[in-house]
């Protein structure tokens, strides 16, 4: 079931992801991990809203699982400590879990709290390769427990179209607005309308990440807000300006200088 570096870690500074193994894969959108090496100074990082959830191990602390956000999550990284994680899809972070994910929504939860017996194979004194091995095999044996819903994949996946409408989505899936939201509430955390929010923060921030096109210099927005707003999905620069504040906490262009802080 092997799907990790060789040695976590020996992985450079900073955030890295890989992806979980082939069977994994409809259940588990990747692993990762996030090292700061001996030496650095501890680190600020802002966790932005991804409409999915993790199953984190940290030094010191042990396994917790962090729930699905629905604003930024300021965290320190601290000096010489290697955190790994493994992410699920957003229709599989409830089933897996076994508890409807709207209740951890906005939380940082102990697995001891959820999963005591599992919680107990990787307490916070494993070395980082070993925690990473358990946490996949552990994710693995809870999505086996716990296939993710199908009409909330179905549903995720029509509400990436900025132009749908939730209750289209619904209705497209056999369900009514009711059932819909009840069953994004259970294996999502929240509704559809706020999973499609979400979404569509991510593509921008994900537009962020890839950089100017063509090589051109400069970071985002070193070009056209606007034009990327209409790539993203909004309605137009101020609705992304709002969302952008409500869902990272900052302006757009203070989001993009600080993802990309060389480009500068």
């Amino acid at each position: 079931m092997a799907s990790q570096p060789a040695r976590v870690r020996d992985l450079p500074a900073g955030y890295r992801e890989w992806p979980a193994p082939a069977g994994l894969r409809h259940a588990i959108a990747c692993l990762w991990a996030q090292v700061t090496p001996d030496g650095a100074r501890d680190r600020d990082a802002l966790v932005l809203p991804d409409a999915c959830s993790d199953l984190i191990w940290e030094p010191g602390r042990g396994a917790y699982v962090a729930g699905p956000d629905t604003g930024p999550v300021r965290t320190v990284m601290k000096a010489g400590t290697v955190v790994v994680g493994v992410r699920f899809r957003p229709s599989a972070g409830g089933p897996a879990l076994g508890v409807p994910l709207s209740e951890l929504r906005d939380q940082r939860v102990d697995l001891s709290d959820l999963h005591r017996r599992d919680a107990s194979r990787l307490p916070g004194t494993l070395d980082p390769d070993t925690a990473a091995t358990r946490a996949l095999e552990l994710a693995a044996a809870l999505v086996t427990d716990g296939d993710p819903d199908p009409a909330a994949t179905q549903a995720a996946v029509l509400l990436a179209d900025p132009r749908a409408r939730a209750e289209d989505v619904a209705a497209e899936i056999g369900l009514s607005m009711r059932q819909l939201r009840r069953r994004c509430h259970a294996v999502v955390g929240y509704g559809p309308k706020t999973l499609q929010r979400v979404l569509r923060f991510r593509r921008f921030v994900a537009r962020i990440d890839a950089g100017p096109p063509n090589g051109q210099a400069g970071v985002h927005p070193g070009h056209d807000l606007a034009a990327l707003a209409a790539l993203a999905g909004y309605a137009d620069q101020a609705h992304l300006t709002r969302e952008c504040r409500a869902l990272a906490g900052l302006t757009p262009a203070a989001l993009a200088r600080q993802r990309r802080p060389a480009a500068g």
